[in-house]
């Protein structure tokens, strides 16, 4: 049955831990039910919500906020060496992480421990050590906001990119994604060699699926605070991805500089390190800062507002474009 609210608390659904409203909130757990309160189309202002962490409210939001409570995991197609799942959006995505390893299924292990739910898998295009969801992602059904009608996105349509897809482009704000199926290994591909991970695997055993999801799990751990004891959403900036001459360049100033290499012409810099470099770290601030263990992300220190939060990160990457030339864009979605 469908659930509708007025002057809804978004309080529970966001990770950062700001107070906003929404002036109406709907939670659906059927493609019927959101396709009929859709068949009439629906042009007001409207916000598709997971976990909410990857949002940033500076204000309340006067539309209406759309959250899927679709659950689900089936088995629609398997090989001798692939296994194709079908996802409810609604589904919380470590639990997802968790039942594929149980099963012994290999694709998604190293994007453990990351918040939020099924349906932002593809709207993000979530990764984490060396691996993308997108990588796995065969299609995406999604109903449309005007009119209710049924869609499905297979790989290609979804332009997947760095954290991005057709769902932040030219498909934002149009459909409601209902089910993601993922295209799984049965057979050992395993992707160690990002940062420290092998080391931590070799650390707990060796290589299988309960290492690397441990290990995985204990690195962000001690790198990343929970959003139950400390208000963030995760990693607040993307790596920046600038080109090779342009990362050499600062590599012969700062030989320190963590980089990775994308393609042949580009290379991805820890923006981390950029801003642990601008002092951020060890500049006080009454109610919002940079995690100590963490400069990537950024932290609602117990009774900062989204507006606080929004000109911290300002600064931050106006501080990293003067010391280093690069600018850093933010992952976060700011909401008003």
């Amino acid at each position: 049955m469908i659930k509708q609210y007025n002057e809804y608390s978004l309080l529970p659904h966001n990770t950062f831990g700001i107070e906003a409203t929404a002036a109406c909130f709907v939670d659906f757990s059927s493609v019927d039910e959101i396709r009929e309160f859709l068949a009439d189309g629906f042009d007001g202002e409207s916000l598709v919500i997971g976990g909410g962490s990857n949002l940033l409210f500076v204000a309340n939001f006067k539309g209406t906020v759309f959250h899927s409570s679709i659950m689900g995991i089936e088995v629609v197609d398997e090989t001798d060496t692939h296994i194709l799942l079908r996802v409810g959006s609604g589904v919380n995505w470590d639990e997802l992480v968790a039942y594929t390893v149980e099963h012994g299924w290999y694709g998604l292990e190293n994007l453990s421990a990351i918040p939020g739910e099924v349906g932002a898998s593809a709207v993000q295009n979530v990764g984490a050590y060396g691996v993308e969801a997108g990588e796995l992602i065969v299609n995406v059904e999604a109903i449309t906001m005007n009119g209710g009608e049924y869609r499905i996105f297979n790989h290609d349509d979804c332009h997947f990119a760095y954290r991005d897809s057709v769902f932040k482009n030219e498909e934002k704000g149009k459909n409601i994604i209902a089910y993601v199926t993922y295209r799984l290994s049965k057979v050992p591909q395993f992707k160690l060699s990002y940062g420290n991970l092998k080391e931590k695997v070799d650390e707990l055993g060796g290589e299988s699926l309960a290492n690397v999801r441990r290990a995985v799990c204990e690195i962000r751990e001690a790198k990343l605070p929970s959003p139950s004891r400390v208000g963030s959403a995760g990693s607040f900036f993307m790596n920046p991805v600038v080109s090779k001459d342009f990362a050499a360049a600062l590599k012969k100033e700062y030989p320190t500089m963590p980089q990775y290499v994308v393609d042949e012409g580009n290379v991805k810099i820890s923006a981390g390190w950029l801003i642990e470099q601008c002092g951020w770290k060890k500049t006080p601030h009454p109610n919002v800062g940079v995690y100590e263990h963490q400069a990537l992300v950024v932290v609602n220190r117990g009774n900062a507002t989204g507006t606080d939060v929004l000109e911290f990160a300002r600064a931050v990457v106006d501080s990293v474009k003067e010391m280093f030339g690069v600018t850093l864009h933010m992952e976060v979605n700011v909401i008003g």
